[in-house]
């Protein structure tokens, strides 16, 4: 009797103190429902503020539900017309990313990945129950319509990547994975350079994005000081419209700043089939009436603005000193063990050359994610550029290839123990003294004093140069 008092209730025939699937169903199921709500709280709200709010409740819960479905990179159709609409808000889409995967990692340590359909498995189950649901309330008549079978189809992607990537988080121990610089011969092979690689390139990755968000405020703070406030004049259709507006403009700031530092590449962003924003020049014709659109340069050369492509030389410097201290033997703090042996040159140019394509690869991705179409023909694309990817690794590499190599050599030294920095320093010396050594030899001849008349010179009249060998 004590042993059937004791034994939890909820128990899953897989093992002790485990949760039925159902359990994790209705977990999957309730994040689903806490991120609709956190989507559908605002607009409800601005719904009752506005006065002069024409629709019914149930046209405001299906804006609600394809705001939540393209957060989740479900495309939409638009207007009478079915104009597409695949623009993702990157700010909905980290939010329901992160919380998915904080819930998955939690059940997956609670109960392991001994069950076929409990644990992660069930919570994504849950969750694309609850998003056939909206996508089939959200398919009827409206603004704003869904494509049932796409955005199911997007919502599962999403959150089985998501889910995935939690539950394995919370495994343990982890697998360790051979990486293609484990492959190389030894020359090109940097040793145990995983760790370091991936922090040069998160590193050169937040670098790019500071130079991005830097580049929107930096135009948002012209266009209200100097520029006549174009985007402010966009805001004056009343509070609820206000408030629309910039709760609107915050969702898609992430995107901006992707935009901003597509920008900084050189690329640039296009804003409609025919247009290009770029620092080289600006080619636009009518732009949809938004807040940040009211952000872009005007059409024209463009000149000063050539000076931001410095941004992407500046973020690949933190990746150079990075690499270049783990090839010199000095590995990230909290590597504990011995001093490891320096990398080659061609090894530490090979995982330089690494970052630089992790980071182009990111880029590539994230500027696919961040642009879609607004509707269909001339704004069937807005967003960077297809090469902004190609171009940041290219970028990325320019600087942390040689700036990793030479902060091997400053960090390591030639065999015999003097760095490049001291050999450079003797050599200017030496240069500066020979320069001293035969002005002074020139102005004693000019005066008729001779040189060396008096049996030589002392031992303070060595020549400088000479004494800077002997000093080195």
């Amino acid at each position: 009797m004590t042993q059937l008092m004791g034994r939890p209730i909820l128990e899953s025939p897989g093992g002790p103190g485990g949760r039925p699937a159902l359990a994790d169903l209705l977990t999957g199921m309730r994040t689903a429902l806490v991120g609709l709500a956190v989507v559908g709280a605002p607009v409800l709200a601005l719904w009752v503020a506005s006065p002069y709010a024409e629709d019914g409740a149930a046209a405001v819960t299906r804006l609600a539900g394809v705001l939540w479905l393209l957060g989740h990179g479900a495309p939409v159709l638009r207007g009478p017309t079915d104009a597409p609409l695949t623009v993702t808000p990157l700010l909905l889409g980290v939010l329901a990313v992160a919380r998915l995967h904080r819930v998955a990692a939690g059940v997956a340590a609670r109960r392991g990945l001994r069950s076929r359909w409990g644990g992660p498995v069930a919570v994504w189950a849950g969750y694309c129950a609850v998003a056939v649901g909206v996508t089939l309330h959200c398919a009827g008549g409206g603004l704003f319509r869904s494509r049932v079978l796409l955005d199911v189809l997007a919502v599962a992607l999403v959150a089985g990547l998501a889910t995935a990537a939690g539950a394995r988080s919370a495994a343990v121990p982890e697998v360790p994975v051979d990486s293609p610089l484990d492959r190389l011969p030894p020359p090109y092979r940097p040793v145990d350079a995983v760790p370091t690689v991936r922090a040069a390139a998160l590193a050169a990755g937040a670098g790019l994005v500071a130079a991005g968000g830097l580049l929107v405020v930096s135009s948002a703070v012209l266009d209200a000081v100097a520029g006549g406030g174009r985007g402010m004049a966009l805001l004056g259709s009343g509070p609820a419209a206000l408030v629309g507006l910039v709760l609107l403009a915050l969702v898609l700031l992430p995107n901006a700043v992707l935009w901003g530092t597509a920008y900084a590449l050189g690329p640039g962003f296009a804003v409609g089939t025919g247009t290009v924003v770029s620092p080289a020049g600006t080619a636009l014709g009518p732009v949809p009436e938004f807040p940040l659109f009211a952000l872009l340069p005007a059409d024209g050369p463009g000149g000063w603005r050539l000076a931001v492509s410095a941004l992407p030389l500046l973020a690949g410097v933190v990746p150079a000193v990075l690499l270049g201290r783990a090839a010199a033997g000095r590995r990230l703090p909290g590597r504990a063990g011995e001093r490891p042996e320096p990398w080659p040159p061609a090894a530490t140019a090979v995982a330089a050359l690494a970052a630089a394509l992790s980071v182009g690869a990111g880029a590539a991705v994230l500027g696919w994610l961040s642009g879609g179409a607004l509707a269909g023909e001339r704004l069937a694309w807005v967003g960077p550029v297809p090469w902004t990817g190609p171009v940041a690794a290219g970028w990325i590499a320019l600087v942390a290839v040689p700036g990793a190599l030479l902060v091997r050599y400053r960090t390591l030294g030639p065999a015999g123990g003097v760095g490049v920095y001291a050999r450079l320093v003797r050599h200017v010396r030496r240069g500066a003294l020979a320069l001293r050594a035969g002005t002074y030899a020139l102005v004693l001849r000019l005066s008729g004093v001779g040189v060396g008349s008096a049996g030589g010179p002392g031992p303070d009249e060595r020549d400088p140069v000479d004494r800077v060998d002997q000093d080195d």
